[in-house]
């Protein structure tokens, strides 16, 4: 068997963490983790892991034993041991007697869990694919998706209507069966979980003819979704009770709707900047213009001044994407590109002519059009 770690280190917390933080902590590694929401190689073997320090550290006197005595006091190998209270009423250092210490090592603890007590259902997750524009503006819309839900024939007994599920007749309702056992002690008894009413105390002598006993059916639901205007991609959005139906009447679990966002051709994203390039003519650069801008908002007016550069760039405030936890919109980011044209007619040949003679240049070899547009540039 592996050696436990230490819970600390398995939360990423430091010793003198708070019990919030210790909280925190375990919140975002369990949700990280999750088998329904991870399907990586190991992650729910983390997941257990993430569980059981937080087992030990998120109950105050387990984590006061762990940090006294380490592992074993956290087990209950200490408990409150000698400290006045661990001899009392036949007690031996946190155990509750001789039967408390056998179930702790062999195995009878787990199997007395009241296997009728409520249970939520378990988490789903739902991807949905939007629009660059969709994400930006949101949007409301109807999504359908198969899930467990409670059979309404039985109400989620399992049992035939009319008929109830009755007491378990191999174990008493107990949900657990006494089992002897060869150990290095000597034969002891055991308790294990009841291989006929798997731990439920309860047996189903005749089921129900939709679920066949199981107490769920699959079935497709729909739901109204509400994207919020500036989701990115990768984000996930909670509704809560929209999973699959619940256990011995637990609620339903939830559902998880992680966002994928597709490119634009045109722009390009970073949170609620958005970046946008616009090419303009020399012309426009060096004797300045007043242009149409396209935003995600519709086309807006740009001012370009008198001597712009290639690769200036220009802000449009407001023009961006709503801010997702904040009140108003990013900005958009303009940078200009100066094109030069490669088909110049007559007239245009000319007059860029004159405008290098009247610049001070004599002479137009091959690369004079590629040393006028560096020129744009420097």
């Amino acid at each position: 068997m592996a050696e436990q770690r230490d819970p600390y280190d398995v939360l990423g917390v430091s010793k003198d963490a708070s019990a919030d933080e210790i909280k925190k902590a375990y919140r975002k590694l369990s949700k990280k983790y999750h088998p329904d929401l991870n399907h990586e190689p190991g992650a729910e073997e983390k997941f257990k892991e993430v569980n059981e320090a937080f087992d030990i550290l998120g109950d105050p006197q387990k984590k006061a034993q762990y940090d006294q005595f380490g592992a074993a006091g956290a087990q209950g190998g200490f408990g409150q041991g000698f400290g006045g209270q661990g001899f009392g009423g036949g007690d031996f250092g946190g155990f509750g007697g001789f039967s408390d210490i056998f179930d702790s090592f062999f195995g009878g603890g787990g199997a007395s869990r009241n296997q009728n007590a409520p249970r939520q259902g378990r988490d789903l997750q739902y991807e949905m694919r939007l629009t660059f524009e969709e994400a930006i503006f949101g949007k409301t819309t109807e999504i359908q998706y198969s899930r467990e839900e409670t059979c309404s024939t039985c109400n989620g007994s399992g049992a035939k209507a009319g008929t109830s599920p009755v007491t378990c007749s191999h174990c008493g309702g107990r949900g657990f069966i006494q089992v002897q056992r060869q150990t290095p002690l000597g034969r002891v008894m055991t308790q294990q979980e009841c291989d006929v009413c798997h731990g439920t105390g309860k047996e189903i002598k005749e089921k129900c003819t939709t679920c066949h006993g199981a107490g769920h059916v699959k079935k497709k639901h729909a739901v109204q979704v509400k994207v919020p205007a500036g989701v990115e991609n990768g984000n996930q959005m909670r509704l809560q009770g929209q999973g699959e139906a619940g256990f011995n009447g637990g609620p339903y679990g939830d559902l998880f709707i992680v966002f994928v966002v597709d490119q634009s051709k045109e722009f390009r994203r970073d949170g609620a900047e958005i970046y946008f390039n616009q090419d303009i003519s020399f012309v426009q650069a060096a004797l300045g213009d007043e242009i149409e801008v396209k935003t995600v908002h519709g086309n807006v007016k740009l001012k370009i001044p008198a001597g712009t550069q290639t690769g200036t760039t220009f802000r449009l405030k407001g023009k961006g994407a709503p801010k997702l936890r904040g009140s108003g919109n990013g900005d958009e980011q303009v940078t200009v590109n100066i094109v030069t044209p490669k088909n110049l007619n007559e007239k245009q040949r000319l007059a860029l002519k004159a405008f290098a003679e009247a610049s001070g240049k004599k002479s137009f070899g091959e690369g004079f059009f590629e040393k006028l547009k560096k020129q744009f540039k420097d």
